[in-house]
């Protein structure tokens, strides 16, 4: 709910003593949380859908010019994004100079390309039983090529990654080997990052179940690690945070990742069941906190560089409108990354070496029920964003300027 500039200024004085006597400096937070910054994908900016229907919000960005644009709007009126994340095939650029022209003069960069080898775009052969570990050489081939592809685009973008997800895998005992499966994905995979330029990197996706429901080639962390181990430095593993079966201690895994210094990045979503792609911090926003503490307290022991950790959004809605939703996802990522900020790691670490469990987890739960929400709002105004993005979408009536100079009926780009 949007508040007044008098409240705004009263809340953030009050937390300014209680971080005072913390010792920890406002300013510094406030410098902390403007430059961490999230990149937006491109297919996040349309009605989202299920198997069972997709119902259009209007107004949808029919090109992916108009996905800039509203990208850009999200960066104004948020300050939490400077880049797209495209995805290959879905948003193929008509002229990519032109395109990265347009993107410059907005201010908005390119993140890692994401391939598409999940579906049938009218490529020559199905990826209905797997892409690159499917059986035939020559479909594998194929799958290979779109991936080089993909980097050759991104290369004339300014992209310095790849991520790689694949839904190949089985739904029936016995369809396939396991064994041969894998073995064809390193292979295949293999091509693909003799061909990667020296600065970009290769974000290697997992996930569980689903489209494919016996077995995933890939559906682990540690599964994506041992065939990163095996391609080279520049490729590390990718955590996407619906890609979990349910109470799966995904803070571990980012430690664990951390420590060997094998964290690509993040696709920020939330879940309920499964891969739900759901507002980030709707569900489960104590344990957003957990893993940015784990991001945080990792970065500063010297596990991983924080600057090679990549960010973005990874959501779809069948409900809600897109804009609204990103701002809600930005929002509450800021806010789960500031509790994580404000952590008093030098008593933690102490109760920790003491066995002192309740004083620990009291750390903990006293950054988690600190309300920063001021410091995050302040942070976007002095960078010259909105006090209340969301408000700001509602009132000036964004949705139905769009549908307006777009269409009812519009349907997003690639979907």
């Amino acid at each position: 709910m949007p508040i007044s500039k008098n409240i705004h200024q009263k809340s953030l004085s009050v937390l300014h003593e209680q971080l005072a006597a913390k010792g920890k400096s406002m300013d510094t937070l406030i410098s902390q949380i403007s430059k961490f910054q999230i990149a937006v994908p491109s297919w996040a900016l349309g009605a989202g859908g299920t198997r069972f229907g997709r119902f259009s919000i209007g107004g949808e960005p029919r090109n992916l010019e108009e996905k800039l644009d509203d990208i850009a709007l999200l960066s104004r009126i948020t300050r939490k994004t400077d880049a797209v994340s495209l995805h290959i095939p879905w948003d193929i650029p008509r002229d990519v100079d032109a395109l990265k022209q347009k993107a410059g003069d907005l201010g908005i960069g390119f993140d890692a390309m994401n391939s598409n080898t999940f579906q049938d775009y009218g490529q020559p052969r199905t990826y209905k039983l797997g892409s690159l570990s499917n059986s035939i050489k020559e479909t594998r081939e194929q799958a290979i090529q779109h991936n080089l592809q993909v980097i050759q685009l991104g290369e004339k973008l300014g992209s310095k990654g790849l991520t790689v997800w694949l839904a190949d895998g089985t739904n029936f005992p016995g369809q396939s080997s396991f064994r041969n499966s894998l073995k064809w994905t390193i292979e295949s995979l293999k091509e693909v990052y003799k061909n990667l330029p020296a600065d970009w990197k290769l974000l290697l996706e997992y996930k569980p179940y689903e489209p494919n429901f016996y077995h995933t080639v890939i559906p682990d962390w540690g599964t994506s690690a041992l065939i990163c181990n095996e391609l080279g430095e520049q490729a590390k593993v990718l955590v996407d945070l619906g890609h979990h079966l349910p109470n799966t201690n995904i803070e571990q895994i980012v430690a664990t990742l951390m420590f060997k210094n094998e964290l690509a990045g993040f696709h920020f979503n939330d879940s309920k069941y499964g891969d739900d792609d759901l507002t980030s911090g709707s569900i489960k926003p104590y344990q957003l906190f957990l893993i940015f503490c784990e991001l945080i307290s990792g970065a500063e022991e010297g596990s991983q560089n924080w600057d090679t950790i990549s960010w973005m959004i990874d959501a779809s809605h069948n409900t809600k409108d897109p804009l609204e939703d990103l701002v809600q996802a930005l929002e509450s990522i800021s806010i789960a990354y500031t509790k994580a900020l404000i952590v008093d790691r030098k008593k933690l670490t102490e109760h920790q070496l003491n066995g002192d469990t309740s004083s620990a987890q009291e750390i903990l739960h006293d950054a988690f029920m600190t309300d920063v929400r001021p410091l995050v709002r302040e942070a976007r105004i002095r960078q010259g964003g909105e006090e209340n993005p969301l408000d700001f979408l509602r009132k000036n009536n964004i949705r139905k300027g769009l549908i307006k100079e777009r269409g009812k009926g519009s349907k997003a780009s690639g979907l």
